[in-house]
């Protein structure tokens, strides 16, 4: 492939990196600061689609921009994970912008263009994320979206949402200095290089006689990798995320389904793909105990999810526990485990963002209802908001044909080839509380008479910039649990699976 050819992964990344810009220039105009955004996001999401049949047929594309040191470049590359990051995060990117108009305008919120802004510049970070070929780049682009989420979870600018944005950036910054940047260098060391293997997941870029002569650093090595990569959630590095949930609803989703924990599940799954590959993970015996640890997470994080009464809240220790099903999946590195893993990737993006613009809808038509002991009767008020919540959380619980099924089919499938029947139990109950904590919230909105005082009689559905967005992505959900193809066919460019 030609050097030309391969630069168009730079595409996606410079449209990402301008239209920040351009939505400062905008600034004093509300609309064309706004279609600025979507017209981005559309033009990135038809740039990382036009890369779609050449990655299918299993073309990676690599492009080194610049090099820093020997072994040390900002390089980027497209393959089927990478796509995969890339087509949800662009493609969201629109239908967030869309429910963002509806939200901020009928809030009123201030500060609205640096929000943008920052917003715009989180997806930046994502795409680079996405197409990162080695440690190093990944290393600026996760820091990237770190940075430029902050103002985004401060946005309100009141004691709540400091302490909240305080608590995200010691949270993230400390683990990626204290963790994240030895494990690079020690990478470095060990290996002289800091660029993943992408074609060729069974070795990963750490040489068998470094694996050989040097087991416990590479062991010590991959222990500082998961615990820098605290965007995942894993416990006991999750705390941040529940605290985020000062932001404004749409960051949350942000937040929880494009840009910032993705980034985290994407980064330990190329880790320990691309990085460490699944023979030193086996030889090392480093994914059996990674199940385990993302095992207690979805465990323990459902059982707080349940004492909440706070919707978003409930959604926070959801996307800690449903993080971990891609952990999950990819450390057990058997061929269902790992599918069932990264299908996840795009199936909860679609199922959870759509669950924060059902509570952000909610929020806005019912000025200020965020409790979910007060929801009794407002499905009736608010159909198509609650029908796609009710779809989304299906897809969470794992019911037929919604999206989530699909992922832990092939995750329960994992666990019985890897003889794992802890983890199988662990997938099982998790089933049966996240029915327990998602159930009662459409059951409630649908069946239960609403209380004489709530008046619900007045509320009607949020602005349509708002629904629509929810309402195609709960579709999509749906689409996804009946054509599980459509993300299954960049997972099968790895060979292996």
């Amino acid at each position: 492939m030609t050097t030309v050819e391969s630069a168009r992964l730079l595409l996606p990344l410079g449209i990402t990196l301008l239209a920040p810009f351009a939505i400062i220039a905008a600034k004093g105009d509300d609309n064309r600061r706004e279609g600025v955004s979507f017209v981005a996001a559309a033009l990135t999401f038809i740039s990382v689609l036009c890369m779609v049949p050449a990655v299918i047929a299993g073309t990676v594309y690599e492009f080194t921009l610049f090099t820093i040191l020997p072994g040390i470049t900002v390089r980027f590359a497209v393959d089927g994970l990478g796509i995969i990051f890339a087509l949800i995060a662009s493609f969201l990117w629109g239908l967030a912008t869309s429910y963002n108009v509806g939200y901020m305008r009928s809030l009123n919120e201030h500060a609205q263009t640096r929000y943008y802004f920052c917003f715009g510049v989180a997806i930046f970070g994502a795409v680079g994320v996405a197409f990162s070929a080695n440690v190093f780049t990944l290393y600026l682009f996760y820091e990237i979206i770190t940075v430029f989420t902050y103002p985004l979870v401060a946005h309100h600018q009141d004691e709540e949402g400091f302490a909240g944005a305080k608590k995200y950036l010691v949270y993230l910054m400390g683990t990626s200095k204290l963790f994240l940047l030895p494990a690079m260098v020690l990478t470095y060391v060990l290996c002289g290089t800091l660029d993943m293997n992408l074609s060729n997941i069974m070795q990963g870029m750490f040489p068998p006689e470094v694996v050989a002569n040097n087991p416990n650093m590479v062991r010590i090595t991959y222990v500082l990798y998961i615990a820098g990569l605290a965007k995942a959630a894993l416990f006991p590095f999750h705390n941040w995320l529940p605290s985020a949930m000062v932001a404004p609803t749409p960051v949350s989703a942000l937040l929880h389904a494009v840009a910032v924990v993705k980034a985290g599940v994407f980064s330990v799954s190329r880790i320990i793909l691309s990085g460490f590959g699944v023979e030193t993970m086996n030889t090392l015996w480093l994914g059996v105990p990674t199940a385990y640890l993302a095992a207690f997470t979805i465990v323990a994080a459902s059982l707080v999810a349940l004492t909440k009464d706070d919707l978003k809240a409930r959604l926070a220790y959801s996307t800690v526990s449903q993080l971990s099903y891609v952990i999950i999946g990819v450390a057990l590195l058997t061929p269902s485990a790992v599918q069932g893993g990264l299908l996840h990737i795009p199936h909860h993006a679609f199922s959870k963002i759509t669950l924060f613009f059902g509570a952000g809808a909610i929020y806005v038509a019912t000025h200020g209802i965020r409790k979910i002991s007060q929801m009794n009767g407002l499905g009736r008020r608010m159909p198509w908001t609650f029908g796609a919540f009710a779809v989304a959380s299906l897809s969470m619980i794992g019911m037929p044909p919604v999206c989530g099924f699909v992922s832990k089919w092939f995750l329960i499938n994992g666990t019985m080839e890897a003889h794992q029947v802890v983890l199988l139990v662990a997938l099982l109950l998790s089933t049966i509380l996240n029915a327990g904590y998602f159930v009662p919230i459409f059951f409630r909105a649908f069946f239960l008479a609403p209380k004489p005082e709530a008046h619900i009689e007045q509320y009607s559905e949020a602005p349509k910039v708002m629904v629509v967005p929810l309402v195609i992505t709960g579709s999509i959900s749906l689409l996804l649990g009946i054509f599980p193809g459509i993300f299954h066919v960049f997972i099968k460019t790895f060979g292996q699976f």
